[in-house]
């Protein structure tokens, strides 16, 4: 199994303890990543009705009620394991709201998801659509952020969280295969083909 960092293991050891200011630490630690990692998949017409920091604070609460759990048996790095927790809550939120409201929330398409917009997804569109592409003005970059969007959204469910993964989260390849419960060998195949798919999504014409 891929170790947890020391920190994160400190903490893990305090809260094994029953310290409750190491649960406390070691889930705000972990805060930001996954309302990142929450942003990046909510749907965008439902992120525009569900505030992400509602299912991070949902995850958070989950997480402090199984840490004994997860305690007893660690098999993966703490913060994938709280990925899992949050994949499921995402899910949730989907399948509450997207099909209880769907006729509001077809009404509400922000041009570029927020998680989204930012220096990951434009230097990944330049790198796929042209590699000496470096993007000056604002117009331009949104631009590639819209086309980019547009393409991670045609590809399906597997090849969408492979690249989000590698590139908006951050993760990798050795995470990623623990994640997945792939090889490493499979999860970088896994990540090629989402590649190759994103490419030819984002090519001209």
């Amino acid at each position: 199994m891929i170790p947890n960092p020391p920190d994160t293991q400190e903490l893990l050891n305090g809260a094994g303890q029953g310290k409750q200011e190491a649960v406390e630490q070691l889930l705000a630690r972990h805060r930001e990543h996954l309302r990142r990692m929450i942003d990046l998949r909510l749907d965008r017409r439902l992120a525009a009705r569900l505030d992400a920091s509602d299912v991070v604070q949902d995850v958070l609460i989950e997480a402090s009620r199984r840490l004994s759990d997860y305690l007893r048996h660690p098999a993966m790095p703490f913060h994938l394991w709280l990925r899992h927790i949050a994949e499921d809550h995402i899910i949730d939120a989907h399948r509450r709201h997207h099909k209880a409201q769907r006729r509001n929330i077809d009404r509400e398409q922000p041009l570029v998801r927020p998680s989204l917009a930012g220096k990951s997804s434009v230097e990944l569109a330049g790198q796929l659509l042209d590699p000496e592409l470096t993007p000056a003005s604002a117009a331009l970059k949104h631009e590639l952020q819209q086309q980019l969007e547009a393409a991670i959204e045609t590809l399906d469910d597997a090849d969408r969280d492979i690249i989000l993964m590698r590139h908006f989260e951050q993760l990798s390849n050795q995470e990623i295969a623990a994640y997945l419960g792939l090889t490493e060998a499979a999860a970088s195949m896994r990540y090629l083909r989402a590649i190759r798919k994103l490419k030819a999504g984002l090519a001209p014409g």
